[in-house]
């Protein structure tokens, strides 16, 4: 019979291995000893690790993946603002600083553009409609050459029947130089004091982007990754607890106050503003309007002025919050997306394990084209986005919320009369008056959604103006409570 060893047997191979030499010697031994607590200590170390992972894992099934999607410059920045703001206060006081270096870039590209504007049109406003030399310009990249007046635009390519391109004036001619010169030469002198400043613009947008360019996401737009904040305060504090550029900017503003002021309420600014032909970034008022506050020294930026700055998020940037709900504590991971076209390729990976998606669509966009793309109107790219997002196979079971934003710009849009049939040409007669346009936007996104609805999902709609923090808060609020029901019932807890 043979005879089987036991572990504890002698001739147990590895008691062998391990078993020291015979003729081992003092310092042999002691070396021995120190390599075999090494290896226990990274081994306990290990299992430390693996132990940890497990925790972490165990944790994360009950963590709470929430998406904000949305094309471009529809406020999902801001609304991660507002989260910060409602659950981590103390996080977006940290970098509040950083973001004097966005509201300066904000205000010198507005500047340029006004200037820009007015030298196309040789620093005059005659009153007509003609077309500036600057918009054709713009346009001359992407459109071809124009249709007679009698052309109807093509809408097959529309979900809603909007104008593809912008409306073509009436009349092709620009202002000559024999137009009367009312005011030509102030602005002028006003171009060349503030010229320095202006200058300032692409040193600003190396700051905040890193230098990082994004092709195919429209012309001149600068783009940041995520910790951007953290990279911009380092980079300033060490330089001995200045920062050259920043510094020197805010000297510049501070000096140029008046100049800016004078140049924000000329007659000519604002008669190419009420035309249309000059057309400024959604901010850009609401910082030119208090340039005297913040041009001052020592200017610290507010809590209005962040949620207000622009700057546009390149790829997917993660913010944690720990959210209390109903004496329960959740971690939410909030992913905040590039909407660019040439960015929401890297959404993908984040839809398999999402719980939420916040969709954001900017209903006062109906007057606005894309920049990738002059000839798409901007809410019918929002539909068709919306479409794709309902659609996707791995978000069928996602909570979904609507948040249709910029009901504020929406509404002075329509007081200052500006026609939402004239660019979205389905609407047809209908009355020019926010109730009507409201429901006409919100009644095409539900349709999209009940096409779209094999599982008889909720959409959970909402009318924001995400920059009006208590109005925010209060939907953010009941957003929460409606997402961690459905998370609770996905998980069979309820």
């Amino acid at each position: 019979m043979m005879r089987t060893s036991s572990i504890r047997s002698q001739d147990d191979p590895l008691s062998l291995a391990i078993r020291p030499p015979p003729e081992e010697s003092d310092s042999d031994r002691h070396i021995r000893l120190q390599h075999e607590a090494e290896a226990r200590r990274i081994s306990e170390q290990i299992d430390e690790e693996l132990r940890f992972e497990r925790e972490k894992l165990k944790k994360s099934k009950s963590d709470v993946k929430l998406l904000l999607l949305g094309q471009a410059e529809s406020g999902k920045s801001t609304l991660q603002k507002q989260f910060q703001l409602m659950y981590s206060p103390a996080s977006l006081e940290s970098e509040r600083m950083s973001w004097r270096t966005v509201v300066y870039f904000n205000v010198v590209r507005s500047i340029k553009k006004i200037l820009t504007t007015l030298e196309a049109w040789d620093d005059i406003d005659d009153g007509s409609d003609s077309q500036s030399t600057l918009e054709r310009q713009e346009l001359g990249d992407y459109l071809p050459p124009r249709a007679s007046s009698s052309a109807t635009p093509s809408i097959h390519s529309s979900q809603i029947g909007v104008a593809l391109s912008p409306p073509s004036p009436t009349s092709p001619t620009s202002p000559t130089a024999s137009s009367p010169i009312r005011g030509s030469t102030a602005i002028s002198d006003l171009r060349r004091r503030l010229l320095p400043l202006t200058n300032t613009e692409p040193q600003l947008a190396d700051r905040l982007s890193g230098g990082v360019a994004v092709s195919g996401s429209g012309k001149g737009e600068v783009y940041v990754r995520s910790g951007w904040q953290a990279r911009t305060i380092q980079k300033a504090l060490s330089v001995i607890d200045a920062d050259p550029l920043v510094d020197d900017v805010a000297r510049m503003l501070e000096q140029s106050r008046d100049d800016i002021r004078t140049l924000w309420e000329n007659q000519v600014v604002r008669a190419l503003m009420t035309s249309r032909k000059l057309k400024l970034d959604e901010w850009s008022e609401f910082f030119l309007n208090d340039i005297s506050r913040i041009s001052a020294r020592n200017y610290v930026p507010s809590t209005d002025d962040i949620l207000h700055a622009r700057i546009q998020t390149m790829g997917v940037a993660e913010h944690i919050f720990d959210v209390d709900i109903h004496g329960k504590t959740v971690t939410w991971h909030l992913f905040d997306v590039g909407g660019a076209r040439g960015q929401r390729h890297s959404w993908v990976p984040y839809f398999d394990d999402a719980n939420a998606i916040i969709f954001v669509s900017p209903i006062s966009a109906f007057d606005q084209y894309l920049e990738e793309d002059p000839r798409t109107n901007r809410i019918d790219d929002s539909l068709q986005l919306f479409t794709q997002i309902c659609s996707n196979q791995l978000l069928k079971k996602v909570h979904l919320v609507l948040f249709l934003n910029k009901t504020d710009i929406l509404r002075k849009k329509l007081e200052r009369g500006l026609c939402v049939s004239k660019y979205i040409l389905s609407y047809g007669d209908r009355p020019n008056e926010y109730e009507s346009v409201v429901q006409y936007f919100r009644a095409h996104f539900l349709q999209v959604h009940r096409r779209n609805n094999e599982n008889r999902r909720v959409l959970y709609t909402h009318l924001t103006n995400v920059v009006d923090t208590k109005a925010t808060q209060s939907i953010i609020g009941n957003v929460r409570d409606s997402i961690f029901r459905g998370y609770l019932q996905s998980a069979a807890l309820v």
